[in-house]
């Protein structure tokens, strides 16, 4: 059954990828995005495919006749937050009122992230502490929390996803916010070394962009409320990345290593997917080599792609 969805950073590189599958699945989609991060061309695109355009801050999608909100609208890289606190601020404005909409039977479905686990070793699980890092992190653990409480006072359905590393095509506007398997492929493609901070050995769980937004969409048609993680399960470090780019493409990947200047790095993650496998009926299903596969020949080609062709 077609039904509208209001997608919040649509225009950005998760949120496009959703709202063209939402699009090829039959639904009405409102995508609102205020482009600090998001893509005018894939805006036109994603017009020509049938979604409507609202230019403006994730809160718009509070004032849309919607059966859902898809909300991503928000900064998604911590050195976002560094180089402006106030963010964190702009962030929960925005998640208010979308929570104010949720209480007339609206479902949202947030982004989280699994920076949250920062301190802890992998697996990482849900019911983990959050321990104090930064800026970022606060901002997505304060809408966690808040959308605790509605569901507490206001029986409000939501689910919040926490993204392990994600990466696929239409990653580019995010420039050095990119996921580092991204990165990495635009520095061999453009025959620079890419700079690793420490020996590489650093890890992350790499999940594909389409695994993704499936976890986002089954979130939205499962009678289901609470955080979950999205991710692999598996880990893999840098310097495994980086043979694994060179194996699968044939670049010539150079890798450049300096001493890590960051407080408060994230050395390792890996999700356990076990509640996510229960609850959601989620599991990914791209292997890192199909991914690199995949999104290879987009960045070589420098095509405007989605993982569900809209038009």
């Amino acid at each position: 059954m077609a039904m509208r969805f209001a997608v919040t950073g649509g225009a950005g590189f998760i949120g496009s990828n959703l709202t063209a599958k939402l699009l090829c699945e039959g639904h009405k989609v409102y995508v609102v995005d205020n482009l600090t991060t998001g893509s005018p061309e894939v805006v036109k695109l994603l017009k020509r495919g049938g979604a409507e355009f609202i230019q403006g801050n994730a809160s718009k999608a509070a004032e849309l006749q919607v059966d859902g909100i898809f909300h991503l609208g928000m900064p998604s890289s911590s050195p976002m937050y560094k180089e402006n606190p106030e963010l964190v601020v702009e962030v929960m404005q925005d998640f208010v009122r979308i929570m104010e909409r949720a209480k007339e039977g609206v479902k949202v479905v947030m982004a989280s992230t699994s920076s949250l686990y920062n301190g802890h070793e992998p697996p990482h699980h849900e019911d983990l502490p959050v321990l104090v890092t930064d800026y970022y992190t606060e901002a997505r653990y304060w809408a966690e929390r808040l959308a605790q409480v509605y569901r507490l006072l206001h029986e409000v359905e939501y689910v919040a996803l926490r993204l392990f590393s994600v990466y696929g095509p239409n990653e580019r506007p995010k420039g050095r916010f990119a996921n580092v398997l991204s990165q990495m492929i635009w520095a061999g493609l453009e025959g620079r070394p890419f700079v690793i901070y420490g020996d590489g050995s650093q890890t992350r769980d790499f999940v594909y962009v389409e695994d993704v937004v499936d976890a986002f969409i089954k979130s939205m048609e499962k009678d289901v409320s609470g955080v979950f993680n999205v991710g692999t399960g598996k880990e893999t470090s840098f310097n495994e990345l980086a043979a694994k780019i060179r194996e699968v493409t044939g670049l010539n990947l150079k890798l450049e290593y300096r001493e890590n200047p960051i407080k408060n790095y994230v050395y390792r993650t890996g999700a356990s997917t076990v509640r996510a496998e229960k609850e959601l009926g989620f599991k990914a299903k791209v292997t890192l080599e199909e991914g690199i596969s995949k999104v290879y020949p987009v960045y070589k080609e420098g095509k405007l792609e989605f993982i569900c062709k809209v038009v």
